[in-house]
């Protein structure tokens, strides 16, 4: 069995946290694990970007643990410290993101920055209509009746992000959705969102069945 072990930098540093020490009956392993399980260690709970979380589980060492000199008895290095990452809220899912006031939109999303978006939706793509890039989704639906349940649903699931889309129904059978920020003439991040919570719908009871042949 080949391990290799590196202790992940840090600058930050926390209470020191030892480990329990492996008993005599425990199987045999590779020197560099015994050397990372031994070492005693420091904790330092931080989001993935430059936001400190706080301190989570950290304590202070039992009185035991200082008198018996355990940081002399493990090999390692007693300085180790280790570092947790907690995802922000931009790796959070697009729809359960909030849509950013448009006074804090100054500027569209270039073709680039769009189509690394257009990843996080199901069913949209990127046109260019107008002189600027603008997200649309197509939907195909059982009749009339469906199509403007699907709206109305469409609507609801928007209502509080104060950013709806352009609704048509072009056809009996067929709903077309375009979300764009007007105010910048482009594409911005809130537009995303919206698709992304617009893809959270439940839609299999308005589609045509499909027919099963035996």
């Amino acid at each position: 069995m080949n391990l290799s072990l590196s202790p992940m930098a840090s600058t930050h540093r926390s209470v020191l946290c030892p480990l329990r020490h492996l008993s005599k009956s425990a199987p045999k392993y590779p020197q560099n694990l015994l050397r990372f399980i031994n070492t005693p260690c420091s904790f330092k709970i931080q989001a993935a970007g430059t936001d400190l979380l706080g301190d989570f589980g950290a304590r202070d060492p039992f009185p035991q643990e200082i008198e018996s000199n355990f940081g002399e008895k493990v090999l390692g290095y007693p300085s180790t410290e280790h570092k947790i990452l907690i995802p922000n809220a931009s790796a959070l899912s697009l729809a359960q993101q909030d849509c950013v006031p448009l006074s804090q939109i100054h500027h569209p999303l270039s073709e680039d920055e769009a189509k690394q978006l257009l990843f996080k939706v199901v069913g949209w793509r990127i046109v260019h209509e107008e002189g600027s890039f603008r997200l649309q989704c197509l939907w195909k639906v059982r009749d009339t009746n469906c199509a403007e349940v699907l709206v109305s649903r469409i609507n609801r699931a928007v209502e509080s992000t104060g950013h709806f889309p352009t609704i048509h129904i072009e056809e009996p059978t067929q709903v077309r959705a375009t979300l764009w920020t007007s105010s910048i003439g482009g594409l911005s991040r809130n537009d995303f969102i919206v698709a992304a919570k617009i893809d959270e719908i439940k839609t299999s009871d308005l589609i045509p069945r499909k027919r099963v042949w035996a």
